[in-house]
């Protein structure tokens, strides 16, 4: 008993351990880090988070970020409920093509996409803004959110259209005051990995961009200088950016693991 105790404890503490260390390395300096191993700072500093607190190259890169992630978040779930219910309730032409041909768009890399959508947005003028990152992000997010929201909603009885549309409720009125909140869970779910994945996408963000929409992701790789790179400055910036992620973490939580038992996340 004791075993099968310690083997989850040990598992989490290897889980946390480079969060640890990110954050041990967030409150030294440079050579300190580069001096030797230490499980712990021998002199802390605040430098590095104030440097990036006071710097608004640093600090508007995390606004930026928050920016597109969540216009792209609230782009792709409105764009995907209606899609996923026609794949849930309705039979047409092609359905399982077009549904299989969503999915491959999110295998592909986004490498394959760079510089169409460079060129693309260069063109139309929408290059280095947010509106340009959140609509790429779309091309791999909406597809999830569709498959996501689809097993949600194939869930949930046709009877409960039936009903509704019998007791008089016009389309509009049933999906947002009933159907909606009968899938909360699904859209909660796909809200969350809609967001994780713009959050970290990298290549995209960065082709997109080049000064006013410059996410944070971006802005870390720039952080070499004449006598190499700042790794403190680059570990505080590290540990910045799992704090958004952590938090919607803790508020769709109940949502994920019921996305977990119903077998679609």
């Amino acid at each position: 008993m004791r075993l099968k105790s310690l083997l989850p404890a040990a598992y989490i503490l290897f889980l946390m351990l480079p969060i640890y260390w990110l954050v041990a390395m967030s409150f030294k300096t440079t050579n300190e880090i580069l001096a030797g191993f230490s499980l712990f700072p021998q002199t802390w500093t605040l430098a590095n988070y104030i440097e990036i607190f006071t710097d608004p190259t640093w600090y508007w890169g995390y606004i930026n970020s928050i920016i597109y992630v969540t216009l792209n978040t609230v782009i792709s779930v409105t764009v995907s409920l209606p899609a996923a219910y026609a794949f849930s309730r309705y039979t047409f032409v092609g359905d399982k093509h077009l549904f299989f041909w969503l999915l491959t768009n999110r295998m592909a890399p986004a490498a394959v996409f760079a510089l169409p959508f460079f060129q693309l947005y260069s063109a139309v003028g929408l290059f280095d803004t947010h509106v340009a990152v959140a609509l790429a992000h779309c091309l791999f997010n909406v597809p999830l959110a569709v498959w996501i929201l689809e097993g949600f909603m194939s869930g949930v009885p046709k009877e409960l259209d039936e009903t509704a549309y019998v007791d008089g409720y016009s389309f509009p009125r049933f999906f947002v005051t009933i159907f909606l909140p009968a899938i909360k869970s699904g859209v909660g779910v796909a809200a969350f990995f809609c967001f994780m994945f713009s959050w970290v996408e990298l290549l995209l963000a960065k082709t997109l961009t080049a000064v006013e929409a410059k996410p944070i992701a971006a802005v870390m790789t720039r952080t070499a200088s004449s006598a190499g790179y700042e790794l403190g400055l680059l570990a505080a910036a590290g540990t910045l950016t799992i704090i958004p992620g952590a938090i919607v973490i803790y508020f769709v939580r109940n949502y994920i693991a019921k996305g977990f038992a119903l077998g679609r996340v």
